[in-house]
């Protein structure tokens, strides 16, 4: 993993849990969210989540998370830890086995990309 400050390239992947018992409870969408609004951008405000760093997240059937986000900017401060924040939080939920998370800067995070939420607590409207 890289320190703070550095900038991370495209398709680096931080990984974290471990996979599920066989038959076990795989969690509910609501719950993996939850997990993703916990994570907050030490810089702005508001969780990850509702900045739209968030690409996809995608939960199969053994519970094994697969997530695609992105960060503000490729020299982000925290763009050689956050992936990791992320993959620490998801595999925190129940129900939730291995996750891995593949930092993308395609498209580019744009501020249009902001939950409602998210603009009128960065008062953007």
């Amino acid at each position: 993993m890289m320190g703070a400050g550095a900038s991370a390239e495209e398709g680096t992947q931080a990984i974290s849990g471990d996979r599920l018992a066989e038959g076990a409870t795989v969690a509910e969408p609501e719950a993996v969210e939850a997990a993703l609004r916990g994570v907050y951008d030490p810089e702005i405000p508001v969780n990850i989540y509702d900045l739209g760093l968030i690409y996809r997240c995608e939960v199969d059937d053994n519970g094994d998370a697969d997530i695609d986000m992105t960060l503000t900017a490729p020299a982000c401060p925290v763009a050689g830890e956050m992936p990791q924040q992320v993959a620490d939080a998801v595999a925190g939920v129940e129900g939730i086995g291995l996750v891995t998370v593949t930092l993308t800067w395609s498209p580019p995070w744009r501020p249009d990309m902001m939950s409602e939420d998210a603009k009128l607590a960065l008062d953007l409207f």
